[in-house]
């Protein structure tokens, strides 16, 4: 839904603060903000930009694009395991083909789909590994609900997130659910989303606990 805001003039130019903390009261709390002046030195402010007229003004900070793994918080371990046991031969075929750990593969798998083939997120990723569209077509994959091509479509991206950030595998998790790009614009660090600062412990202690040697605890 299109929001828009006019202003009276006296006006300076379209960047000016007061105009954008203004509308930022009647706009959603995540949008971008554009704005022009009119012949008569009406700044109107919008979300959804009518024409060329308008210039950016703020940009809202992106969001993660990658699945939320909303799905494994509802779901037993025990069961994850068990779903996790028909996708072992691949997993080892991927890892091994990309020279990364099955341990980091089966950590993501796990958060970020529990296992199932069909997951889709409320964000349009897809498959076990929740592949975005335009990462699919990046890693080659046609079919994204197909388990072999899904995790070794997602085991090619991770390996080139573990070159990209030198083997930090918190960065390499955090760039794979909030996007590499994201990860150098705040410093090489975990961006500051609520969903990414959740979601890298959570694969980061399922990483460890798959290191774990069987018997221990």
């Amino acid at each position: 839904m299109r929001n828009a805001l006019r202003q009276r003039p006296p006006c300076r130019p379209l960047t000016a603060l007061g105009g954008v903390l203004l509308l930022l009261a009647v706009l959603p709390a995540v949008a971008d903000i554009y704005a022009f002046a009119d012949a008569e030195g009406v700044v109107h402010y919008s979300n959804v930009p009518a024409d060329r007229s308008y210039e950016l003004v703020l940009e809202s900070p992106p969001e993660p694009t990658a699945g939320s793994g909303e799905a494994s918080l509802r779901i037993p371990l025990a069961l994850i395991n068990r779903r996790a046991a028909a996708y072992e031969h691949i997993i080892l075929e991927a890892a091994a083909a990309n020279e990364i750990e099955p341990e980091l593969l089966r950590a993501v798998i796990s958060v970020e789909s529990a296992f199932n083939p069909r997951a889709v997120s409320r964000t349009g990723a897809r498959g076990l590994m929740q592949l975005m569209p335009q990462t699919a077509r990046r890693y080659g994959v046609r079919d994204s609900f197909d388990p072999s091509q899904n995790i070794h479509g997602g085991a090619r991206y991770l390996r080139f997130l573990v070159d990209r950030f030198e083997n930090n595998l918190e960065l390499v998790v955090a760039a794979y659910n909030a996007g590499e790009n994201a990860v150098e614009r705040y410093g090489r660090s975990i961006p500051p989303y609520r969903e990414t600062r959740q979601y890298v412990p959570r694969v980061m202690n399922l990483y460890h606990a798959f290191n774990e040697p069987v018997g221990t605890n």
